[in-house]
């Protein structure tokens, strides 16, 4: 059997391993992971004061400027205490995001070709950074998106509202957007493996415009029209990026066929030319 990678890993460049190698790989993976959620937590719980001073402050400048009561509303006796933990952890998952989707890239490229290690480690290095922007764009968002969705609040009413479904939202938002961004890897990786081409992407365009402006609808409300393009100006940019890069992938694809087929007809015309029958 093979040694485990780290040790053998030139001698042994297809990465096999025992079943044995293999669980104690999974599980070095499974603690440094944890290990870096733990502290990437700690430094949440550390921030949770001045971060959620930032949430709830779209909540009090509504309060300010329509002159109504609008307010955080923490229903239990634990509450406070579970927003808290529940943040902290969510904090520690953004933080430590690059480190436990290493160690998932590092696991699972042992058994890749070397030619889908370097696609795979491109994919991780792409998806991280706009998965990080499309959050942080939600963070900009989010004091349009409260302030709209308060507006329909009548004027003789007011807003309580429940820390826990409050933080609920923010998350949502905030995932949503994160999750819009990665658009275009999940477009060209469908490419790449042949589930989509180009071409069928490219025909969707309409539906696809459509779609994306109804998410920016959902997702970004904000008291005027512009607010919307904050998220849909970002996604169709990436929709067409990836439809394009999808189309020259294509093509190279096409290319490597159609010069394996003229290599083979090639090779196919001499062993039929007439040489080679008379020598049969």
């Amino acid at each position: 059997m093979a040694l485990a990678i780290g040790r053998g890993h030139k001698a042994n460049p297809e990465g096999r391993m025992a079943l044995r190698d293999h669980l104690r790989e999974f599980r070095n993976r499974l603690i440094k992971s944890a290990i870096a959620l733990v502290l990437g937590s700690v430094a949440g719980f550390l921030l949770y004061n001045p971060l959620f001073g930032q949430l709830i402050e779209p909540i009090m400048n509504v309060a300010e400027a329509e002159d109504r009561f609008a307010s955080i509303n923490f229903d239990g006796v634990a509450s406070s205490f579970d927003l808290m933990v529940q943040t902290s952890l969510f904090l520690g998952l953004l933080v430590s995001s690059p480190v436990w989707l290493y160690q998932m890239w590092a696991f699972i490229t042992p058994g890749l070709k070397e030619k889908e290690r370097r696609i795979a480690l491109s994919f991780m290095a792409v998806s991280v950074p706009l998965f990080v922007g499309g959050v942080f764009l939600a963070w900009l968002v989010l004091p349009n998106a409260v302030r709209a969705l308060l507006s329909f609040t009548p004027e003789s009413g007011s807003n309580v509202i429940t820390a826990q479904l409050y933080l609920t939202f923010v998350m949502r938002l905030l995932l949503a957007f994160g999750i819009a961004f990665l658009l275009p890897v999940v477009l060209f990786g469908l490419n790449l493996i042949g589930v989509l081409s180009g071409r069928q992407i490219l025909k969707s365009w309409r539906i696809t415009i459509l779609l994306i402006c109804v998410l920016g609808a959902m997702a970004a409300p904000g008291p005027d029209i512009m607010s919307m393009f904050y998220l849909v100006v970002p996604l169709l940019f990436f929709f067409f990026l990836a439809t394009g890069l999808c189309l020259l992938n294509d093509k190279r694809r096409r290319r490597k066929a159609a010069k394996r087929m003229a290599e083979t007809e090639s090779m196919a015309d001499v062993a039929t030319s007439p040489d080679d029958l008379k020598n049969l």
